[in-house]
């Protein structure tokens, strides 16, 4: 029954597409109401369509009976689709009306150029101003900085972590931070510029990231994901996955945070290689990922904090997310969640969620952060940033800068904890 209704779908878009004047000039995000099971077997079969991209949640598996489904679409099918939702009874807003205007604005180059020396915190870096940044920083700041190089995309670009430490002897703490994992994401690298920017800057003047400095090497890896990054600046802003190949399948990419051996491949993860959260064919089959977890295991009795910076939904989430199981200190990790979303709300007047990932949000086996946590790394978390679905993914750079202190406010009171606490 399902596959006719998949069938009937696919003919009527394409009469209507040889048929119809398209009203909408632009693409469009659509905020659908499911209510019911059909709703979700509606919903999965537009979502089947390659002009179509679910922004939340990240796949139709996880579309459930009464939930909220953000769903971008292209100008060219959104006249049908909204018809076809209003057949079936979804109730639907619209979330961006013109989505070409915010991406005209994320990649505006009104700020300085990150080779003239200002500063640029409200704007979004490509890969390769990323790459000069990180290499321009490690030069200036050479004795605060040092840069690693720990492997190679499956493009061949080089994956460098910025290894930051204050003035002072060797220590045998650390804490690790990346960003960047998935493609789109794009305040997740901007996070990663910013927290290392306000820290060179601000240490020996703020107490407590001089504490932090002072007492822990912090490993920074902005860009995880560099080829599915490149290919969001150049092709497609929407992608997802890095931009690996196999010879059994068309289809590009893996989601590198499918792909740990964290229950890897189980329910809330994808054996498609065309789905969004494609696992891989093994657990660190993909070369981000693999060189992320030898650093960490090279580094486990050193690094006691793990923190994942993803967007969007403004969530601090903890292990586990590949299963339901509670981890052993569950109730300390909760209590320092909800310590940092209350300050988040009592200083910038924002709503973050905060919980077990599972549970808070849905399964997602073979996350990194769920491997750290089994590594022995017993303070792991992932930080989901602004917004909850009003930008989405175009946040504009004008509000780079609250989403960034918000994030940075939570990985300190987190990082204070676990100093004092290891």
């Amino acid at each position: 029954m399902k596959l006719v209704i998949k069938l009937i779908y696919f003919i009527c878009f394409h009469i209507f597409l040889e048929n119809c004047i398209c009203k909408s000039e632009h693409d469009q995000v659509l905020s659908i109401t499911v209510l019911t099971e059909d709703d979700v077997d509606t919903l999965k079969n537009i979502t089947s369509h390659n002009e179509t991209v679910l922004w939340q949640p990240a796949s139709s598996s996880h579309i459930t009976p009464n939930s909220e489904v953000h769903l971008y679409i292209q100008s060219t099918s959104v006249e049908f689709i909204t018809q076809l939702l209003q057949r079936h009874g979804l109730t639907f807003t619209v979330l961006v009306e013109n989505t070409a205007a915010l991406l005209e604005m994320q990649t505006r180059n009104e700020s300085s150029d990150p080779r003239s020396g200002g500063e640029n915190h409200e704007r979004y870096f490509s890969l390769e101003d990323m790459y000069y940044w990180i290499n321009k920083t490690s030069q200036e700041h050479s004795d605060m900085v040092k840069v690693i190089f720990i492997g190679s995309s499956f493009e061949k670009r080089p994956l460098y972590v910025m290894k930051l430490s204050g003035r002072r002897a060797e220590v045998k703490k650390a804490m690790w931070m990346d960003c960047g994992i998935h493609a789109r994401e794009w305040i997740s690298p901007a996070f990663c510029y910013w927290f290392v920017n306000y820290a060179l800057t601000f240490y020996s003047q703020n107490p407590e990231i001089t504490e932090m400095l002072n007492s822990m090497d912090i490993y920074i890896l902005p860009v995880m994901n560099p080829d599915g990054y490149k290919y969001t600046w150049t092709t497609d802003r929407m992608w997802r996955k890095n931009r690996s190949t196999q010879k059994e399948s068309e289809c590009v990419g893996a989601d590198l945070n499918r792909n740990f051996d964290a229950n890897w491949c189980t329910k809330g993860a994808s054996s498609d290689p065309c789905d969004p959260t494609y696992c891989g064919q093994h657990p660190e089959s993909e070369p981000e990922a693999r060189a992320v977890a030898k650093f960490l295991r090279s580094h486990k009795d050193t690094v006691k904090l793990y923190i994942s910076i993803h967007s969007y939904s403004q969530m601090l989430l903890f292990p586990y997310s590949c299963s339901y199981d509670e981890v052993p200190n569950h109730n300390e990790l909760l209590e320092l969640a909800k310590e940092a979303s209350t300050k988040i709300r009592r200083y910038y007047r924002n709503n973050y969620k905060y919980g077990h990932g599972a549970r808070t949000i849905y399964l997602a086996p073979g996350g990194s952060d769920d491997w750290a946590y089994n590594l022995g790394i017993k303070y792991s978390f992932t930080f989901e940033l602004q917004d909850r679905g009003k930008y989405g993914f175009l946040l504009p750079p004008s509000l780079i800068p609250q989403a960034c202190n918000e994030a940075l406010l939570a990985a300190k009171i987190i990082a204070l904890h676990v100093m004092k606490k290891t």
